[in-house]
């Protein structure tokens, strides 16, 4: 019995792109089935678009019953779309990637061989070579893709992604590579763990490294956006970030008592300089300018603790409550959770 990729594709208004993406996709499929006798299904995952993305996949779908749809009730969000991506994949495998076509579908037959050790062309001129190769059968549960050139980002952006890796990995148990994108093809052993794990607040870079399992990272280069506009602004971005720290971290909690108790020492040592020059040479107390600049130092970082606390706080609220992550409301499929 053939095995079966499921191809999960979150989107949100991109009208423009999906018939490119489907001419894209469309010899790869056929190329995995050929060399591999790999059979795949493509499942859009429409985010509440507010354009023609939603008639499109309906069109898609008659024309092709392989390729599948969900469509969500409103926009919640790319996670979301990723969640249900993989709840309702059919597939032995499952592979994310978006819908602008900067995720290559080309790398697909590589990702598969890379994960299966199966022989399938890598995409290189030497395709003997390629051929020839011998892999352990599934030395791998996860092929992931970091991006290797990012010269085509604005720098700000650029660096700010850079940054975020980087504190990441210092302040939480992940070990995220730089670059990391959600272009991954895994298991289905590591999609049943994904799915496993409850949370509302969800941050699937972070997750796919929590679960475990043997990843390989492969570097590639993001294709050109081929229509249509990033739906990520640069304050998105900012936002997302701080979701993600807070979600697998817990040392700004930390921080905020360290700094509490250094900020208690030094108020404690300041009073006591002060009343030893007083009682000792007779020096007046600093006056109000001192303290008044002394109040606004100390409120701030109060209130700073306190958003920060809250922060954690609304997450606790939110996943309490036990909301769907989202809510389908048209499919192809009658049984779409």
């Amino acid at each position: 019995m053939n095995r079966l990729l499921t191809i999960i594709v979150p989107c949100f208004n991109e009208q423009e792109v999906l018939p490119l993406f489907i001419e894209a996709i469309t010899p790869v499929r056929k190329e995995l089935f050929e060399k591999n006798e790999l059979n795949t299904e493509v499942l859009f995952v429409d985010d509440g678009s507010s354009d023609s993305t939603l008639e499109l996949l309906r069109s898609f779908h008659e024309k092709d019953e392989s390729v599948r749809y969900i469509s969500f009730s409103k926009n919640f969000g790319k996670e979301a779309g990723i969640l249900a991506g993989l709840k309702n994949a059919k597939g032995d495998y499952a592979v994310l990637m978006d819908a602008d076509l900067q995720h290559p579908p080309a790398l697909l037959p590589k990702m598969y061989w890379e994960l299966t050790g199966s022989s399938v062309s890598d995409g290189t001129a030497d395709t003997d070579a390629s051929m020839s190769k011998v892999l352990p059968v599934n030395p791998y549960d996860s092929i992931a893709m970091y991006r290797d050139d990012r010269k085509k980002e604005g720098f700000f952006r650029r660096h700010f992604s850079s940054m975020f890796f980087k504190l990441m990995n210092k302040l939480s148990k992940l070990n995220m590579v730089n670059g990391a994108t959600d272009f991954r093809m895994m298991n289905r052993p590591m999609i049943n763990a994904i799915i496993s794990m409850p949370e509302t607040n969800r941050f699937s870079k972070g997750i796919f490294n929590w679960v475990g399992f043997n990843t390989k990272w492969l570097p590639f280069e993001t294709g050109e956006r081929p229509a249509g506009e990033s739906k990520w602004t640069f304050g998105k971005l900012i936002s997302y970030s701080f979701d993600a720290l807070l979600s697998f971290s817990e040392v700004p909690l930390k921080i905020c008592s360290w700094l509490g108790i250094i900020f208690c020492l030094i108020s404690f040592i300041t009073g006591l300089v002060h009343f030893i020059k007083t009682l000792v040479f007779g020096d007046p107390v600093a006056g109000f300018p001192t303290l008044y600049l002394m109040m606004l130092l100390l409120g701030g970082i109060v209130l700073l603790f306190l958003g920060i606390m809250g922060q954690y706080m609304a997450r606790i609220y939110l996943e309490i409550k036990q909301r769907p992550v989202y809510i389908i409301k048209e499919s192809d499929d009658s049984s779409g959770q």
